[in-house]
């Protein structure tokens, strides 16, 4: 296979800004709060960062080595290995499509914000004369969350066109630095509120009153391993399809350490920008997914107020439309990757362009559910799930269909297809190819430090742990 015609990453710098930015996304300034808030601050935070060192890091390097010793995407590069593992490469496939399908519209919802925070800067009313129900209106509105669904899909259709130097090299390695720029000011303003400090007490203050409840522990467990999979990218092909790009004289060891590092740091300053902000404006830190759109806006609209508040608002907004896009470009390549892989195995020319183009078109028709009902509020133009099949809290099979098409789709890729491909990734680097990843770390004539901790964490640690996740998911969403 051609790199030149496959594409290759212009320099480690543009991997890394790559790498950092499919993991810094809506998992660390949506999902990472909301999460810690309904699940006991610090106690998320513990389990969360343990998840991290012994799985997260592992997991990564795994991916990275395996993507480039086959030198394909995650489509193929498990074939690669032998033709009876390819079905764990349709599992990572499967899993970002269905991700992208309410990713785009989470991100069009924020797009829509930030517009909005940006016209009121000028005097022009942003939220239809919604004030702070802006949320709620915005949720039954369907030409607007079908629009932002379609330009924020538009939007990352056209960086993945540009190939992996030209586009989603180039545009990372412009905005990831920006994006750093834009939290610390955030945090800095944020910090200065009176009030805030409650904030980063529920966040660091110990507190581990949550593990004397073995159900309650279980919970947090179940919770932060999903958080870990959807922050850190892993089980969702976008690593495997990275290192696929990678040279063999980079260090792979060096960038599975840096890429979790800077995604965890960034997912606690999200925190100390958005739980802080809540305490010093009486906002509810356990406010779930509306805790990133009903609650902030409250904060700079009502809290804030001003032009303080809209400019505030903007810069909140336009940073996490950074980091979504980022996210989302990298889970559209790992689509068009695996098809222009199959396309030059048989020898023709890659399609990048009209295979990119076709996906966002296929995600725009499932993420259709996902932006019409209302994210499971009723009576909205779709019906939810449980709605659909008439189910009842009393009903049998409710929990897993309560809700909406988001958490359906959650279900389905988070709760399942992850941990189980992370659990079959594991055996396979363990036991079945116990030496790819030590002599791909090697290759680059870098020696592979910490080879017995990764070898262990493989065989024994992960799976335990994917064991466990699987029971807990399996007990939440079908018992």
């Amino acid at each position: 296979m051609e790199t030149s015609k496959r594409g290759q990453w212009g320099s480690s710098f543009g991997f890394l800004m790559a790498s950092i930015g499919s993991a810094i996304g809506l998992g660390n300034l949506w999902g990472f709060p909301y999460k810690m808030g309904k699940t006991g601050g610090f106690a998320f935070l513990v389990i969360y960062l343990i998840l991290v060192a012994l799985v997260g890091i592992v997991l990564m390097l795994g991916e990275f080595a395996l993507g480039r010793k086959t030198g394909k995407g995650a489509g193929g590069a498990y074939t690669a290995l032998a033709k009876k593992y390819s079905f764990i490469g349709y599992m990572a496939v499967i899993s970002p499509f269905l991700i992208l399908a309410f990713y785009a519209v989470l991100g069009g919802m924020v797009l829509r914000y930030c517009l909005g925070f940006l016209v009121q800067l000028f005097g022009v009313d942003g939220f239809a004369g919604q004030g702070s129900g802006f949320f709620s209106w915005l949720l039954y509105s369907e030409q607007s969350m079908l629009l932002f669904l379609l330009l924020f899909l538009v939007c990352t259709m056209v960086i993945v066109m540009g190939g992996i130097k030209g586009g989603i090299e180039k545009f990372s390695k412009a905005v990831m630095p920006a994006l750093g720029v834009i939290l610390v000011v955030i945090i800095v303003f944020v910090a200065l509120q009176p009030g805030a400090i409650e904030g980063y007490k529920f966040m660091f203050q110990p507190d581990f009153s949550l593990f004397a409840d073995g159900a309650s522990f279980f919970e947090v467990l179940k919770t932060a391993s999903g958080q870990m999979f959807f922050s850190l990218s892993v089980a969702m092909g976008i690593n495997i399809t990275f290192g696929s790009y990678l040279s063999k004289e980079k260090k792979l060891q060096r960038n599975a350490v840096m890429v979790p590092l800077f995604d965890t740091l960034f997912a606690l300053l999200a925190g100390m920008m958005i739980l802080p902000a809540c305490a010093a404006f009486g906002v509810d830190y356990a406010q779930g997914p509306g805790l990133l759109f009903a609650s902030m806006q409250k904060v700079f609209l009502d809290g804030m107020g001003g032009t303080a508040g809209n400019l505030m608002g903007f810069l909140f907004y336009f940073l996490v439309f950074i980091a979504a896009i980022t996210s989302s470009i990298a889970l559209l390549e790992v689509l068009t990757a695996a098809v222009v892989d199959r396309q030059l195995d048989k020898g023709k020319e890659p399609k990048r362009k009209k295979t990119a183009l076709v996906f966002a078109v296929l995600i725009f028709a499932i993420g259709i559910p996902v932006a019409l009902d209302a994210l499971g509020r009723g009576g909205a133009a779709i019906q939810a799930p449980y709605e659909l099949l008439g189910l009842t809290p009393d009903s049998p099979g409710y929990a897993m269909w309560n809700d909406c098409w988001l958490d359906f789709y959650d279900m389905i890729t988070e709760g399942i297809l992850m941990p189980l491909g992370a659990l079959l990734m594991s055996l396979l680097l363990g036991w079945v190819f116990p030496n790819l990843v030590k002599d791909e770390c090697e290759v680059s004539g870098h020696r592979f430090k910490g080879a017995a901790y990764f070898k262990f964490c493989f065989r024994f640690v992960i799976p335990v742990v994917m064991l466990l996740v699987l029971a807990t998911q399996i007990q939440s969403f079908f018992l």
